[in-house]
């Protein structure tokens, strides 16, 4: 059976039920109405009529063919012939290709559940691309590919509020455009499809499965991503079979293997270079291309910083409570009217001479002023059993993983606003959660306080955890990737991220220690969520001779000046309050003063 649509602009009736409303459809049709070539979107569905998630795909496909001359869309049922074609065996399921008979000519890009929450980022994304017939990957990453001669599925489980699991995706959804016939890419629901999920030991996102044996977890650079799809081998280990240490390869791969200048890298010359797109790293965008400085900001990872992955937040003026992801959209907005922002784009060395060097593993920026706002990341634990069960039980990301414990026991550890917040979150998605805490009494605000005791939500006070324990199962392996889902080192691993232990599993609970009395128990839990504070980000800043804190965070003056002239920072990564707004104050004040000191050096003597 197969049902298609066509794209007349006739069926915009009066009447119809549309299902994306009026503001969505005006904001798509203004996003796509340059689409250069067809798009063609094949849904498959088996006819379950409680499967809610069958009418939103279907639905939203259709409301896109209406609405956008470039886009149709077909439906087909689960039993069809077409469906034996493509081994489509869960519903619903979407593709994005270009329509074209010949496999070499179609782009294979998959999406298994309802492209809803932040995978439908991906799907516009890719539907840009496909119309586009161009993957967009970089010149590296298509070298690196051009060597693949297998077939290659790999499958990024995702969840609704991972802000992280589709830029994994993209990676996937850009390599089945470059090499069609060869790479199909599939973003995987793992929500909607619980025991897929469980059979891949799916307890973290996003999870990257690239065969039966080799997977990673979190948002890793692109290149890295290409390198594993191709190899099926962890990039670490192919970097000690060539003598290199890990967490070296972009430096090498931009300076040569004997130091030489960088060899394929765009020089780009701009006035200030901000490092993190946080909301301190926008704001110093925003005030510095106001002041007449070119801007570029440049992030290894997404745009918003740990903002994306705050649920709700609640006390930053003018909004009486927005979620974490819709602030960063309005701020990411507002800077891109001004600067450029890159994400995606890895730091790997900085050079100080009469102008400041920037070199990433896409381009080299020379620069008059250069800014920190590289944020801090989550402090783990250091229990034993954590890095054994990251990703199978152990998250420091409510929002991406949170869905995943509906029904279940978890456990948060902390006690300030970060870990309120987010056992709140857990709370509203139906976890059962119960909150850990070393004090006697909470840090987090008091009306978070209160809105916990409205709740009902469990304390347990005065109380470390010293053990997290669960069954052993296969190894998983960390990916590399960006803030806060990121892999194992301690230069580029994400916030939280524990090392790899040997052995892996599915954690049952946790061993903990009454501070107090020095009780020892067990208590019984599916997941375990960590928030016990951060780390800032200042590595890169301690290696140009940038002064530190005692606590690790970057010192500088009122005007966000650090000890070397022409280097500021701003945000979580100089300690103090963490906020939004604090954030952004020092964002603007580090610009400001980079164009101050860029018109009038301090540093200079006069006459000079």
């Amino acid at each position: 059976m197969k049902l298609s649509v066509s794209n007349s602009r006739g069926k915009d009736a009066a009447g119809r039920d549309w299902f994306i409303p009026e503001d969505g459809r005006k904001q798509l049709t203004q996003l796509f109405a340059k689409l250069p070539n067809p798009v063609v979107l094949d849904v498959f569905t088996d006819g379950d009529e409680k499967n809610a998630f069958n009418g939103y795909t279907r639905r939203f496909a259709e409301d896109l063919s209406l609405i956008i001359d470039k886009i149709s869309m077909h439906h087909h049922a689960l039993d069809s012939e077409e469906a034996r074609r493509r081994d489509v065996t869960l519903s619903p399921t979407l593709f994005v290709g270009t329509g074209e008979a010949d496999p070499k000519l179609d782009y294979r890009i998959r999406f298994t559940g309802a492209p809803l929450g932040e995978e439908g980022r991906a799907l516009v994304e890719s539907i840009f691309l496909v119309s586009l017939r161009q993957s967009g990957l970089t010149e590296t990453s298509r070298r690196i590919l051009s060597q693949l001669q297998e077939p290659r599925r790999p499958r990024v489980f995702s969840s609704p509020g991972c802000p992280y699991c589709p830029g994994q995706f993209m990676h996937a959804a850009k390599c089945a455009i470059e090499r069609p016939g060869l790479v199909e890419a599939e973003c995987v629901n793992s929500d909607e499809f619980p025991d897929l999920s469980k059979k891949y030991g799916v307890g973290s996102v996003p999870h990257t499965q690239y065969d039966d044996a080799h997977k990673a977890i979190g948002l890793m650079p692109e290149e890295r991503f290409v390198l594993e799809l191709v190899t099926l081998k962890n990039a670490d280990e192919l970097m000690r079979e060539h003598g290199m240490e890990p967490g070296h390869e972009g430096h090498d791969h931009a300076h040569g293997a004997h130091g030489m200048e960088p060899e394929g890298l765009d020089v780009v010359e701009t006035d200030m270079v901000v490092l993190g797109a946080g909301p301190a790293g926008l704001s110093a965008a925003i005030y510095g291309e106001r002041s007449g400085m070119k801007t570029v900001v440049l992030d290894k990872s997404v745009v918003g910083g740990q903002v994306t992955v705050t649920p709700v937040v609640e006390n930053y003026p003018g909004f009486t409570d927005i979620a974490g992801l819709k602030l960063v959209e309005v701020l990411s907005a507002h800077a891109r009217q001004y600067a450029t922002v890159r994400e995606g784009e890895t730091v790997h060395e900085v050079k100080i001479g009469k102008l400041i060097e920037v070199y990433t593993n896409r381009a080299v920026y020379l620069c008059k002023a250069l800014v920190f706002a590289t944020g801090a990341q989550w402090r783990k634990l250091d229990a034993p059993g954590e890095g054994r069960f990251y990703g199978r039980g152990v998250s420091y990301c409510a929002s991406c993983d949170g869905f995943m414990y509906r029904g279940k026991r978890v456990a948060m550890i902390g006690g300030g606003n970060s870990a309120l917040t987010d056992a709140l979150h857990l709370k509203n998605l139906g976890a059962d959660v119960s909150i850990i805490h070393r004090r006697d009494s909470f840090r987090a605000e008091k009306a978070l306080q209160d809105s916990l005791e409205r709740e009902g939500i469990a304390v347990i006070w005065d109380t470390v955890v010293e053990e997290i324990l669960g069954d052993t199962v296969a190894p998983v392996r960390e990916g590399d990737g960006g803030d806060g889902k990121e892999g194992k080192d301690g230069k580029d691993a994400a916030p939280g991220t524990a090392p790899a232990e040997p052995d892996t599993g599915v954690v049952r609970g946790i061993r903990v220690r009454n501070v107090k009395t020095d009780a020892v128990s067990e208590l019984p839990f599916d997941g375990v969520f960590v928030a016990i504070g951060h780390i800032p980000n200042s590595e890169q800043a301690a290696e140009l001779g940038v002064v530190l804190e005692k606590d690790g965070s970057i010192k500088v003056d009122r005007h966000m000046r650090t000890n070397i002239p022409r280097i500021y920072a701003a945000g979580d990564v100089t300690g103090g309050v963490r906020q939004i707004v604090t954030a952004v104050g020092s964002g603007a004040t580090a610009a400001l003063a980079a164009f101050e000191d860029t018109q009038n050096p301090y540093w200079k003597k006069k006459g000079e």
